[in-house]
């Protein structure tokens, strides 16, 4: 009995250490977005490897005030030390190779850096942007001195501006893409010998319409006086394999980012980071739940009690097209895919080892990311983990259109991460490769995935439509003529009830309801004075009407309506219809008894049930055609909804004004005023339930207090 309880207590002692030492690979939590924008934690992706400071690589004097950092393509490590003004190169293993700090220059003159902001390395050279300088020097890959490339001359730039470069890259061709702290045309692009080429990729400039009016009419001292609008400027850039070139800014307002991200928007107006081709037009992918800029929810999802939208300051290009941004705000890492897909997020701001006081820069080294800490003057080493590499390889494999190994990695990635919706989403794009449509359309319903799923289904639909061609205008015929058989005989029974003296039945008051929504005027007048339609009537239309809405919100096609309100029940529509008609009834009766209204509380009642018989008659079909149709054909759900209100809208206007015998001037004063009064009456309502609310509280609490005292 001891041996075993020694053996547990030793198994209990080697879990809490294992739990300890997991907590200390990982201080932070790695988590990707559902598209619902819920937080769905991950297993880790990178775990912190080591802490390289100047100790560690043997630097002296420290390093102080660190700019940038940025991997070579024989993976040395450069760091852009400011206050000593000098760049510090580092081998693969962190530790010092040489300085690149003061130099003589082509005229003899001894020279150094000033402030220096931004490094670039490629295969042959080494680009230092001088910031305070004003210039970019060029080296070889050895550290020693080959020109300075001063500030490009052009009429483009403006009088008096100022040329101070912070980052850089170069393409295969030469061509040297700038980013200006104080330029906001865009990107400046130059060759090596300094020779002006243009401007590219400048953000849009989006202006309100009452901003355009008031500067209209502004003289021109107050309009020099007024805001510029300009575009915001970049703060860093990065360049790819295929030489497309990733720029982010982090001066865009934090609101109409926000904005960006909440509609879900694919645009670039808003974008924190862009894809730039060599002529400056934007072709990032953001196909993910949200666009690619940061955090999604904006509350405290860090331990320093962050809020509000990311702040983007560096994009670092790693294998398999993937790319990730760094967060300033909150020192984290934000990594997608070439399509735009959220893969994980990692990192936080804290003291405990692998988190960051404050990000500057970050870069890949093969498997490993480096992020560098502007306030511990180092930089932090991350690898890769057994997730993160089955991430990697299903991404070579789908890159490589291995598409049957690639639904295996990302299977044996949700054995892992469950609540990973991309690998639901990347399995379906496999299966769908593969002719295998009705099985990717299951996992793309596992992430709610419409757009995918619809392009599915289209495809199956299309293999039903050449398989049963025939039945089609077979169904469009005999649909037709049992439309036109209904109405036929919806004629003739009205045209008998017409001639009919004394009560109707049911069936002939409702049969009228497709009369009064074709020949309004007649219809509304024959209704209060011929008595051919009643409130019990009109109660029918409303609850075929409730019935049709509520099977709407539950029957509406997956693709327009991914997910059903649980909560939504016939309750909930009932208060959808009837409240705004009750609402409606008795606004127009108060005021219309007081401006010679001729229409009882009962003819508006049922005036303005029968004014609804086309949203049952348009919606219920609507509904049912909506699980046929795919995602580029909705217009035609939104088209015929609009329709069916939009012809309520005018039952309704022509209903009041022949039960009250209005002019047209004057209905349409008493409808605005109607709306007007459901407004005052809703207030009055909401007012009354809060007092109600209080009184029966104070009413609680005196009765309990009383009974606690007896």
């Amino acid at each position: 009995m001891k041996r075993i309880t020694s053996l547990l207590l030793c198994a209990l002692l080697l879990m809490s250490v294992l739990a300890v030492t997991a907590s200390a690979n990982a201080p932070y939590a790695t988590y990707t977005y559902s598209a619902q924008g819920q937080v769905l934690t991950s297993p880790t992706a990178y775990v912190p490897d080591t802490v390289v400071d100047s100790s560690y690589m043997g630097v002296s004097p420290a390093i102080d005030d660190p700019r940038d950092l940025f991997i070579g393509p024989d993976l040395k490590v450069y760091i852009v030390d400011a206050a000593n003004n000098r760049v510090v190169v580092l081998d693969r293993y962190y530790k010092l190779q040489f300085y690149i700090t003061n130099f003589t220059n082509e005229h003899g003159v001894p020279d150094s850096f000033n402030n220096p902001s931004g490094v670039f390395v490629n295969e042959t050279n080494i680009y230092v942007c001088d910031t305070d300088n004003n210039r970019i020097i060029m080296f070889d890959t050895e550290g020693n001195y080959i020109k300075i490339i001063p500030k490009p001359e052009s009429s483009l730039f403006e009088e008096g501006s100022i040329y101070k470069p912070i980052a850089c890259v170069a393409d295969e061709y030469g061509r040297l893409f700038v980013v200006s702290s104080t330029t906001y045309q865009g990107i400046i692009v130059l060759n090596d010998d300094g020779d002006f080429y243009g401007f590219i990729g400048a953000q849009k400039v989006t202006i309100s319409a009452l901003e355009i009016l008031w500067r209209k009419i502004q003289t021109d001292e107050q309009r020099a006086q007024s805001q510029e609008y300009v575009s915001t400027e970049f703060n860093n850039i990065s360049i790819d394999k295929d030489n497309f070139i990733y720029v982010t800014t982090s001066s865009i307002e934090e609101s109409q980012q926000q904005g960006a991200i909440n509609s879900k928007s694919k645009s670039s107006d808003y974008a924190p980071v862009k894809k730039l081709n060599a002529s400056g037009s934007d072709v990032m992918k953001r196909n993910g739940f949200y666009p690619p800029s940061g955090e999604v929810r904006i509350t405290n999802l860090s331990t320093a009690n962050i809020t509000g939208a990311s702040k983007i300051i560096d994009a670092a290009v790693g294998p398999e097209g993937t790319w990730s941004i760094i967060d300033e705000k909150r020192a984290k890492v934000f990594t997608y895919n070439d399509n735009g897909d959220l893969l994980f997020v990692f990192g936080d701001i804290g003291q405990q080892t692998g988190n960051i006081q404050s990000v500057e820069a970050i870069a890949y080294q093969g498997t490993k990311i480096l992020l560098l800490d502007k306030t511990n003057d180092n930089f932090v080493v991350y690898r890769r983990t057994e997730y993160g590499d089955l991430l990697i390889r299903a991404l070579e494999h789908d890159n490589n259109r291995q598409y049957d190994i690639t639904i295996d990695d990302w299977t044996e990635i949700l054995k892992r991460n469950n609540n990973f919706d991309s690998a639901y989403i990347q399995i379906g794009k496999s299966l769908y490769r593969q002719g295998k449509y009705e099985e990717a359309m299951d996992y793309y319903k596992s992430a709610y995935e419409t757009e995918n799923y619809s392009e599915a289904y289209k495809e199956i639909r299309k293999n039903w439509a050449n398989k049963f061609f025939w039945l089609i205008p077979i169904a469009i015929v005999a649909i037709c003529i049992l439309l036109a058989k209904f109405f036929g005989h919806a004629g003739k029974v009205n045209k008998r009830t017409a001639l009919k003296v004394g009560r109707k039945s049911l069936k002939e008051e409702l049969l009228y309801a497709f009369h009064v929504i074709l020949h309004p005027f007649d219809g509304f007048w024959d209704l209060k004075h011929e008595q051919r339609g009643s409130v019990k009537s009109g109660f029918v239309i409303l609850l075929i009407t409730v019935i049709v809405y509520f099977y709407n919100t539950i029957g509406t096609g997956y693709i327009f309506n991914p997910r059903p309100s649980t909560s939504f029940n016939i309750m909930g529509a009932i208060t959808a219809v009837v409240v705004p008609l009750l609402l409606w009834t008795v606004a127009n009766w108060c005021l219309t008894t007081l401006f010679e209204g001729e229409g009882s509380m009962s003819d508006i009642f049922t005036a303005c049930c029968y004014a609804m018989t086309p949203l049952p008659m348009i919606i219920l079909p609507v509904t049912i055609i909506s699980n046929f149709l795919t995602r580029t054909e909705g217009g035609i759900i939104t088209m015929l909804t609009s329709f069916a209100y939009i012809w309520m809208g005018i039952l309704v206007f022509v209903g009041m004004m022949v039960t009250h015998d209005y002019s047209v001037g004057k209905n349409i004063l008493t409808c605005i005023a109607t709306i007007v009064g459901m407004a005052f009456i809703m207030f009055i309502g909401v007012l009354f339930s809060s007092l109600m609310a209080k009184i029966v509280s104070f009413v609680v609490n005196i009765f309990k207090e009383v009974t606690y005292r007896v």
